[in-house]
């Protein structure tokens, strides 16, 4: 019989992650076969009864996809515009599934979908680096000080970003524009539009190539493709 740590179980279920899921448990919200529990690290097995705050937990499989977000798509699972969501692109399938962070509406590539409520939690915890790859169509052209400035971070409102690494792909000095990877570890709002600004470039069309050690492959705009157990697996080393 597998045994598993009361607030990993929920967690994986996508109640909450695993620090608010121990605060539950302190708290005294959370029973096991209806007895209440308040000490972290208790282990319960694949038949106990859970519920938190009265309502039992639903431990359905676990299941994380790779999409090929497009464009003109929002990253949430409702929207009061009436966009069309990352969440509709799964509607056929049997189980509630939500993305780890966002890409903007007009931006597209990679992006997790998952049920993994661990595996979300570990993806977007601040202190695990997971490095995020991004092409960029700039205005005008990057100079060599502008360059180094990205790479060592860039003052965004309150606070500096991250030091970033720094690819220029393809210029095109007639149009003045350009083309440029830039890998990040950070997930801000409007994270690389905004380093752009800082040196001066508005960024005019922007794609997430690449994901940890994630690629978009063969995928084309608006499909997806189940991650592998041992990609999962692979994902959740960051720990």
């Amino acid at each position: 019989m597998s045994l598993q740590r009361l607030q990993k179980v929920i967690a994986e279920a996508g109640i909450a992650s695993r620090r608010k899921a121990e605060k539950m448990i302190e708290e005294g919200r959370v029973t096991v076969d209806g007895e209440i529990i308040t000490k972290l690290g208790t282990k319960v097995d694949t038949f106990s009864n859970i519920t938190v705050d009265g309502e039992p937990i639903e431990r359905e499989s676990l299941h994380t996809y790779l999409f090929y977000k497009p464009r003109g798509v929002v990253s949430t699972a409702n929207d009061d515009k009436g966009r069309k969501t990352v969440v509709d692109y799964f509607s056929d399938l049997p189980y509630r599934l939500y993305p780890i962070g966002r890409l903007d509406y007009d931006t597209s590539g990679l992006l997790l979908m998952t049920n993994d409520g661990e595996l979300a939690n570990l993806m977007m915890h601040p202190r695990n680096k997971v490095a995020k790859v991004y092409v960029a169509k700039i205005e005008g052209q990057l100079t060599p000080e502008e360059i180094h400035r990205l790479s060592h971070g860039v003052r965004i409102d309150r606070h500096r970003s991250a030091p970033a690494k720094v690819k220029i792909i393809r210029s095109d000095k007639k149009k003045n524009s350009q083309i440029v990877q830039l890998t990040i570890h950070e997930g801000h709002y409007h994270q690389v539009k905004r380093m752009f600004k800082a040196v001066g470039h508005q960024v005019k069309k922007l794609s997430r190539e690449r994901y940890s050690f994630l690629t978009l492959g063969n995928l084309v705009s608006g499909k997806y493709r189940e991650l592998t157990h041992s990609e999962v697996d692979r994902l959740k080393q960051v720990d």
